[in-house]
């Protein structure tokens, strides 16, 4: 793939599933300094980010179903 010289590959980034989540968490809520995204985006795994998005996502619909259940019963 094209990739500027010193940028590491998807695979070669090393970043830790708590920062992932971190960062997942607050591009969630919307809130998100652009030097904390760019320092993201040079140093965490698309997988880790595609994993726990997905997982946020899930659990966010989840709650939601759970919440209206219990408010209907």
């Amino acid at each position: 793939m094209n990739q500027p010289l010193g940028t590491p590959s998807p695979r070669q980034r090393k970043g830790s599933w708590l920062r992932t989540v971190k960062a997942v968490a607050w591009s969630f809520v919307g809130i998100r300094k652009n030097s904390d995204y760019q320092e993201d985006t040079a140093k965490l795994n698309i997988f880790h980010i595609l994993a726990v998005g997905l997982a946020g996502a899930v659990l966010f619909v989840l709650g939601l179903i759970a919440l209206v259940h219990w408010v209907v019963q």
